[in-house]
């Protein structure tokens, strides 16, 4: 009952590449930013207006992500973004004064936050439930490919003179264009066509592309399956009901303790940690390519166990992972002991690959119902993307008025809650189909 592995896959990495532009979109400024402020003699507090502007678009995305996502469709949604990102490309490579590179910044923004909605959402709802986590998986894969893409393309294009950042942050043009045009063979999700749209034909002719060894009885079963749940939900109330507290406070969660590990804030200002420990500026900038090759490896180790150890082990994983290697780099700022600083944060973006990053997308886009999955993904990702902004704007000036180890320690803290939220309240979703979750985490909060 599953589509040819290749169509799957291939609907599947192209929703997935919204993943590869939110990682560049969003890493490439770590590479502009001290230009940034030379250039148009920033103050702190402008200089983490500008560096923040794209969060604050893509707090707005992801708060009204699953309007689109809901009202027009995931495939229709998903071709806008990468529109967001073409625009936001040309604008900020071109952009004449610090005011309107904020705007250009913020446009794309909006396409990462709108991204985070739509794109793992699709993919878990066209895949089957063996293979949920590594096809959704690959929406986190591509953002760290495109994390690396950026890091590796700042490098190459720093020495191009006194405008290298303005083709650093242009040539994401080029990536947005060929994504918006690959979107175009997408089908439409069946649970959507379903379940929102009431459109039962085009529901049930996508699922036979999904299942074309299933036969026309098995089809006609999975959408009155997928109507029955979708139904039940509209008829228990709205997305803020008591029937959803526990997938709601799930995905809060998860988001919060994602961005208060520090993952952001070390992503986007690596070159300046990395300077903190005596590292001369070209030398900081190779050792944030390290950054992203360890971040691409051990994605690949957490797609690959998401579905076969499951989703809370991976976060048991990174949580004990998170702990050490943010423990030791705070004690590494206190001593002075600077050498074990990069191989700490290497270590930290392993334990983040391998738990929280491969494990947040596919997990919120699991626990919500059918009816509900849309704004469900936009509050976890309206959280994440909050919290993200906030520490983005802040962490320079927490830098400066704290000592790093004391900032790395708080950071430590947080993920030792997080390793007690996962042993309390985190349920495993590894190999169990949507509406059997729908039923067992609604159940979970009557």
């Amino acid at each position: 009952m599953q589509a040819p592995r290749s169509h799957l896959l291939l609907w599947s990495v192209t929703a997935a590449l919204a993943g590869f532009l939110f990682g560049f979109d969003t890493v490439v400024i770590s590479g502009a930013e001290q230009a940034i402020q030379k250039l148009w003699g920033l103050s702190p507090t402008l200089h983490g207006l500008a560096m923040s502007a794209a969060l604050w678009g893509t707090v707005l995305g992801s708060l009204i992500g699953s309007w689109p996502t809901d009202r027009f469709g995931r495939r229709a949604t998903l071709i806008w973004i990468g529109v967001l990102y073409f625009v936001s490309a040309v604008w900020s490579g071109l952009a004449a004064d610090v005011y309107s590179f904020m705007i250009a910044r913020f446009i794309g923004g909006l396409g990462v936050g709108i991204s985070t909605v739509a794109a793992p959402l699709f993919i878990s709802e066209i895949s089957p439930p063996e293979k949920r986590g590594r096809l959704a998986g690959m929406f986190q894969f591509n953002i760290v490919f495109g994390i690396l893409i950026a890091f590796a393309s700042n490098a190459a294009l720093s020495g191009v003179g006194e405008n290298a950042w303005r083709w650093m942050l242009g040539v994401e043009a080029f990536p947005a264009l060929i994504y918006s045009l690959m979107c175009l063979g997408l089908p439409e999700s069946p649970r959507w066509l379903l379940g929102r749209k009431g459109d039962r034909s085009a529901g049930v002719a996508v699922l036979k592309r999904i299942h074309p060894m299933a036969s026309d009885e098995e089809i006609e079963a999975k959408a009155d399956e997928i109507d029955a749940v979708s139904h039940d939900a509209a008829s228990a109330g709205g997305f803020w009901s008591k029937r959803l507290r526990t997938p709601i406070l799930l995905a809060f969660l998860i988001a919060f303790f994602n961005q208060l590990s520090g993952i952001n804030a070390i992503l986007y200002f690596a070159p300046r940690i990395f300077e903190l420990t005596g590292l001369e500026e070209k030398a900081a900038l190779l050792q944030s390519i390290g950054i992203g090759v360890t971040n691409l490896v051990f994605t690949f180790v957490g797609l690959w166990l998401i579905d076969r150890l499951g989703r809370k082990s991976l976060l048991y994983i990174g949580s004990f992972g998170y702990i050490a290697s943010l423990g030791l780099c705070s004690w590494a700022f206190f001593t002075e002991n600077y050498a074990i600083v990069p191989a700490c944060i290497f270590a930290f973006i392993a334990a983040h690959a391998v738990g929280q990053g491969a494990v947040i997308w596919v997990f919120i886009s699991e626990i919500f119902p059918n009816r509900h999955r849309a704004q469900g993904q936009s509050l976890g990702s309206f959280t994440h993307w909050i919290f993200a902004a906030l520490l983005t704007l802040f962490f320079p000036a927490m830098v400066t008025a704290f000592a790093p180890g004391m900032v790395f320690g708080f950071f430590c803290f947080m993920m030792v809650l997080q390793l007690l939220w996962v042993a309390l309240m985190v349920p495993e979703t590894k190999g169990r189909p949507l509406e059997q979750l729908e039923s067992l985490l609604s159940q979970n909060s009557s």
